[in-house]
């Protein structure tokens, strides 16, 4: 991750990182992607009977290659470069829109859910686990989002996602092709379109927070996974898992 990159996310609230994940890296994450798949492990979130929005949560227990993706150092190096440390992995997600029917996710921010104090200390990083473009209904994020807080609602196309409403007049596409990553702060809104194209299209999502920053609930782990990347409580996943947790080794055992 360049400065200008960093600088890019604290003003504008994103930034993109294409070619982040080595190609042998992304075939990896694409083969778990795709047993998960097979073996009809994501549910159908959409409520709309002629859409699909499969979706997984949490991913670590599924994958020992998942689970190992925060500890990947140029993704440790890249969290602790946008949030100072220390820094902890809270949540982790897959989305998958399916050829032709695959529904898109409506217009939130992250904070909604979190509800953390500054929005700019959380970030979730999108993976694009295929190409991912307008075309198939590629992530949008709305620059400077986080300098306001959006009220939210229920959306009623999905089972228990929420939506706002922003000026998509405004809104960027953040095109990427498979092993691109996007990272923006909890505060920025963003969406995925429809899949129109005659390809599935997966999107996997990571969530993490400068600690320090944590909302009381958060602190006490009563909603979400508290895995320490950074700091002086990072173990390199002894801690939460029991043992150390290596991408590289995980990559080869795949």
């Amino acid at each position: 991750m360049t400065l200008e990159q960093v600088n890019q996310y604290i003003e504008t609230g994103y930034t993109t990182l294409p070619g982040f994940f080595a190609a042998s890296e992304i075939a990896a994450l694409k083969r778990e992607v795709d047993r998960w798949l097979a073996a009809g492990l994501p549910r159908d979130v959409a409520v709309p009977e002629d859409k699909r929005n499969l979706q997984l949560i949490p991913l670590w227990p599924h994958s020992r290659l998942f689970r190992a993706v925060p500890f990947h150092p140029k993704v440790v190096a890249a969290v602790s470069a946008l949030l100072g440390d220390p820094v902890v992995k809270i949540l982790d997600q897959m989305f998958y829109k399916p050829p032709g029917d695959g529904m898109g996710t409506d217009w939130h921010t992250d904070n909604a859910y979190f509800k953390i104090a500054e929005p700019l200390r959380g970030c979730a990083m999108w993976i694009a686990i295929d190409d991912a473009h307008r075309d198939n209904g590629g992530l949008q994020v709305v620059p400077n989002g986080f300098r306001r807080e959006f009220p939210h609602e229920r959306d009623p196309n999905s089972d228990h996602h929420i939506r706002t409403r922003v000026d998509q007049r405004k809104a960027v596409h953040c095109e990427l092709d498979a092993g691109g990553v996007a990272f923006f702060c909890f505060g920025t809104p963003h969406a995925t379109g429809a899949n129109r194209s005659e390809r599935g299209r997966a999107g996997v999502g990571i969530h993490f927070v400068n600690v320090r920053y944590a909302n009381e609930e958060m602190r006490k782990r009563r909603r979400w996974q508290h895995v320490f990347l950074t700091g002086e409580r990072a173990s390199g996943g002894e801690r939460e898992y029991g043992e150390r947790v290596s991408f590289a080794n995980e990559l080869a055992a795949a």
